[in-house]
């Protein structure tokens, strides 16, 4: 008998038999091409959002299957939040699985050798499925699903409340998913486990799992450059405003923000990544440019941080990089219609669910998975923010590859039976 078989109970063995490779496979590569490209939705917001209809449709259909109440709620048409309700016995917490049904768009797809340049053809690769959506978040969706199936396929009779919540928008930062379950919907439980990628270790044997139980937040902010127009011949009557931004580049890439530390930070402090440089007029290359505008993304942002102080900061490394002169401008600000995501105060190692978690992981793992903080948004900072005991845990790796996606095989049937065993432990178990 195995260190693992010794630490589960008899029930939770016979839960744990119930998860299967193949089953994860088959359901992971049919939902990475489930309404794609329809679902991909980018940050960007000048580009139009995604529609997650067919995927939230694919979602809701197994979740009815398994015998969940399910209803949807959509602020926008063909964008419908899936959420499933299975009631317990009555005498224990809720906890809800969440998850997100859009994806990030695959800009380059002859750029996928991994998938045959479909990056929406889920392809297996040795212990890696590849294909967009594989790490965020299908592969870790059908985790949830099928530690959900493992359960009651079992007979398992739960104490509190189970809820599935797969929301649309999360790529956007849930304006029309997470933001309008909580706050107009009023979506709330005790406890919560998003099942977005935390995982690390990549393809070496030494790999694990983290428990996220803060996030970092993020910003888009935009900083127009104008300097004077002039004609190419003679360039040294004018101030080129391209390339004033460029000198801005390096300093804004080394700035420091104001935030109070914290003993748990990001895998970045609060930093800017320049995302877009636009300058010089359609039919004016005979000119040189007064106009550039910088797109920058903020992210690492701590508890306390606002975007009145983000701007603040970038103003004055601007104003000390370009100085004065009646020549040179600057603006700083948010940029429209996008929203600003603070960062969120961990939730406690002592509390659930991050002591079932990490019990589930000790059993079946050995170790202990680390505590962190995720750079990332995802759906948990909306119900953290909502009040609920939310993290982040799952087979996904913890790094985003914008091309050739993948998530690891082995990682992602251990996290099942992890999510399993955490249900039981977080719900109970009606005898």
């Amino acid at each position: 008998m195995s260190k693992t078989t010794e630490l589960l109970s008899d029930l939770e063995q016979r839960v744990i038999a119930r998860v299967h490779e193949s089953e994860w496979l088959d359901l992971t590569t049919e939902m990475v091409r489930t309404g794609q490209p329809h679902s991909v939705n980018p940050l960007d917001p000048d580009i139009l959002a995604g529609e997650e209809e067919s995927i939230a449709l694919f979602v809701a259909g197994k979740l009815e299957a398994m015998g969940f109440e399910v209803e949807k709620f959509e602020s926008q048409a063909h964008r419908p939040n899936v959420v499933g309700r299975l009631k317990g016995t009555g005498d224990g917490p809720s906890l809800m699985l969440n998850d997100h049904l859009d994806t990030y768009p695959a800009v380059e797809p002859e750029r996928w050798d991994k998938c045959d340049q479909n990056p929406f053809k889920a392809t297996r690769h040795g212990d890696w499925l590849y294909g967009r959506g594989t790490s965020d978040t299908r592969g870790n969706l059908a985790a949830s699903l099928l530690a959900v199936k493992a359960v009651l396929d079992e007979g398992v009779r739960l104490k509190g409340d189970l809820v599935c919540c797969y929301t649309v928008d999360e790529e956007k930062n849930g304006l029309h998913g997470s933001i309008y379950m909580t706050k107009t919907m009023g979506l709330k439980t005790d406890y919560s486990i998003t099942a977005e990628p935390t995982a690390w270790g990549g393809e070496t044997e030494d790999w694990g799992m983290n428990i996220s139980v803060a996030n970092a937040g993020n910003c888009l902010v935009e900083l127009t450059v104008t300097g004077l127009k002039s004609h190419i011949w003679r360039p040294d009557t004018g101030v080129n405003a391209i390339t004033l931004a460029s000198t801005l580049v390096e300093p804004l890439n080394t700035m420091s923000f104001f935030h109070t530390p914290a003993e748990m930070m990001g895998h970045t402090p609060p930093c800017v990544c320049v995302v877009r440089i636009n300058g010089g007029l359609p039919g004016e290359m005979q000119f040189s440019p007064d106009s550039c505008t910088m797109t920058l993304a903020i992210v690492g942002i701590m508890p306390g941080m606002t975007i009145d102080t983000v701007i603040k900061d970038i103003t004055e490394t601007v104003g000390n990089v370009l100085g004065t002169s009646e020549e040179v401008g600057f603006t700083v600000c948010q940029v429209p219609d996008s929203l600003f995501v603070g960062g969120t105060e961990p939730v406690p190692e002592d509390q659930e669910p991050n002591l079932s978690i990490t019990s589930a992981y000790q059993k079946l793992l050995g170790g202990t998975p680390h505590i962190n903080r995720k750079n990332a948004f995802n759906d948990t900072i909306r119900f953290r923010e909502a009040g609920m005991n939310a993290v982040t845990f799952g087979p996904g790796e913890d790094g985003w590859s914008p091309i050739n996606e993948g998530i690891s095989i082995p990682k992602s049937v251990a996290a099942t039976k992890i999510y399993a065993l955490a249900i039981m432990s977080i719900l109970g178990v009606s005898e």
